[in-house]
Parts: structure tokens; sequence; C-alpha cells
């Protein structure tokens, strides 16, 4: 089981054959991080984007970008094509957001013709490297699904529990939040968790173990559990927490680097092939976070794709 960022460092297969393609690579940031995964032999990439801007970005940070192929176009959006074609294609196994508004990076991801699509709904897990927690912590979903119905938010859990198993949990955890960790009608959230536990208790959910609702604290903290009365195998000991609203996740995830000083990596979920999905603020560790994670997953892959996991309705 993978419990933190330096053991997911030192589990990967380097040097590794992965390949990632960065649509609209022009930025400072973006570029560090590539560069520092090619020097730790992390993955090699194909940079698609504004040559220009691209080199002058380089020349600026002082960073070396001799071995990348780079795929001079300008447009971001006609990047983001042409850098998930790669993917698709083979030249490529990770697909990754440079300077592009996510709205155009991920309308290239699900074109019909060259996009990721897996017929499964795509989601975001924000993965933290929570030392206080000794685990790592999978927030979901923060950033795609803006007010998901059960439906979504079952396909999310599903998502997330793939991830998961990749980074060695057997059976994970899941948390499903909301304000109070009783069920309540006059809160539709705590009727979806109250669901999705009997979902999973159902095997309409598989791999995990699901239970909610949870406030946060007795998501994460036994005593806060113990202290409520809650008894239950996730009470205090969540390894995947699922958000009510993509605000929440949102504010909750990138609270931790901003506020804590944590680490954290941002992935698309649900699709053939990883998707890292930075933000274009994020810090430098983070985006190499995410590749780190995106490789890793992509060297657990079974076959030429990932494989997603189907909910029973």
């Amino acid at each position: 089981m993978i419990k933190d960022f330096e053991q997911l460092r030192k589990s990967l297969k380097t040097p590794s054959n992965q390949r990632l393609a960065v649509a609209a690579a022009t930025g400072v940031s973006t570029l560090k991080a590539v560069c520092a995964a090619r020097d730790k032999g992390i993955a090699d990439a194909i940079l698609v984007g504004d040559e220009r801007k691209m080199r002058q970005s380089a020349e600026e940070a002082e960073l070396d970008l001799e071995g990348f192929e780079i795929r001079d176009v300008a447009d971001p959006a006609a990047a983001a094509h042409e850098a998930v074609s790669a993917v698709s294609s083979g030249e490529a196994s990770v697909y990754m957001k440079g300077y592009i508004h996510t709205s155009a990076f991920l309308r290239a991801a699900l074109d019909r013709e060259v996009g990721l699509r897996s017929g499964h709904l795509l989601s975001h897990v924000f993965i933290l490297d929570a030392k206080r927690l000794g685990r790592l912590l999978f927030v979901t979903d923060g950033a795609l699904n803006i007010e998901p119905d059960l439906a979504a938010k079952a396909q999310i859990v599903s998502n997330a529990v793939s991830l998961a198993h990749h980074f060695g949990l057997d059976e994970p955890k899941v948390a499903v939040l909301s304000a109070v960790a009783a069920v309540k009608p006059t809160i539709p959230t705590t009727i979806d968790a109250a669901s999705l536990s009997k979902m999973a208790d159902r095997d309409q959910i598989e791999g995990c173990i699901v239970d909610g609702p949870f406030a946060l604290d007795n998501a994460l903290n036994p005593e806060a559990a113990a202290y409520k009365g809650i008894v239950s195998p996730v009470a205090g000991k969540a390894d995947i927490v699922l958000v009510p609203n993509v605000e929440t996740g949102n504010i909750l995830a990138k609270s931790f680097p901003h506020i804590a000083g944590g680490a954290m990596a941002g992935l698309v979920v649900g699709a053939t092939h990883p998707i890292v999905l930075p933000s274009r603020a994020d810090s430098l560790e983070s985006k190499l976070m995410g590749i780190v994670a995106a490789v890793y997953q992509a060297q657990q892959m079974t076959g030429d794709r990932l494989e997603v996991q189907t909910v029973h309705f």
C-alpha cells in the first residue's frame, strides 16, 4: 500500500518508458515539472503548443528542452486535440494539462474520434499527502462534477476506488461527507450518503467499504468519531472522502497546500488513460507529483488502457 508521495516515487519503475503528451506546454511551472520528470527518469514528453512561447519560457527559467519532441501548435484547443491524439494513438501514455482552460482540455479528452472515452463518467481526484493521518487521502470530486446526483456520485466513488486499488488499497474505506453524521430528510446529501452505503453493502459498488453520512472530523479522526458514538469501519479511518459538490471538494483540497503546507496531486479518472489535471497556479511539487501519480497509474495498467469499475444499477 502506498502511504505517501515519497513511497510513491520509490515505487516507480525507473528509468520509465512512459511518455507525457502535454497540451499547451507554454507555462514556466509546467515546463519545470516536465523537465524535472525527465531528469529524474520518471517520464519523457511530447510538448504541444506555441513553440515560440515555449522556448521563451524555457529560456526565462533556464530550462533545457533538448530531447523533447516539440509540436508547434499555437492555438490551445488545437494543441489539446493534438496532445490527446498522441495518447489515443499510443505515442504517449499520459495526457497532461498545461496553460489551457480546463474546459478546452477536457473537451479534447472527450472527443469522439481521438479522445479517451471509456463509457464512464469522468471525475477528478485530489490526492493529499496527509502525513498527520499516516496515509494518502483521496478527495473527490473537487474539480469536474458540479452538483452530482446519486447516480453520478456512485460512479465518482467507483472511479476513486479504481485509482486507490492501483495504489495498493485492496478495500479502501470511503466516507460520504455531509454537514452532519446522521441521516436527515431535510439535508439531501445525507440521503445520498445512506443510499451509497447500502449500494456498497449490496455489491452495486464493488471493491470498497462505503459509509455515511460523515462530517469531515468524524471521517478522519477516530477520537471525533468515538465522541459522537459512531460505530463504523470507516469512521476516523477514511481513505477516500466523497464531497457533496465541487465547491466543497475544491476548497477542502486547496486549503491543504495553501494553509497546511501539504503536497497534493490532481488526476482525472474514469478515462482510458491517466490524465494529469493541475491548477495553473499549482506549485512545482504538486505538478510533479501529479506526473508521478499518473505515471505510476500507467505502469499499473494491465493492457493498453485503464480498467474502470462499473456501478451496477
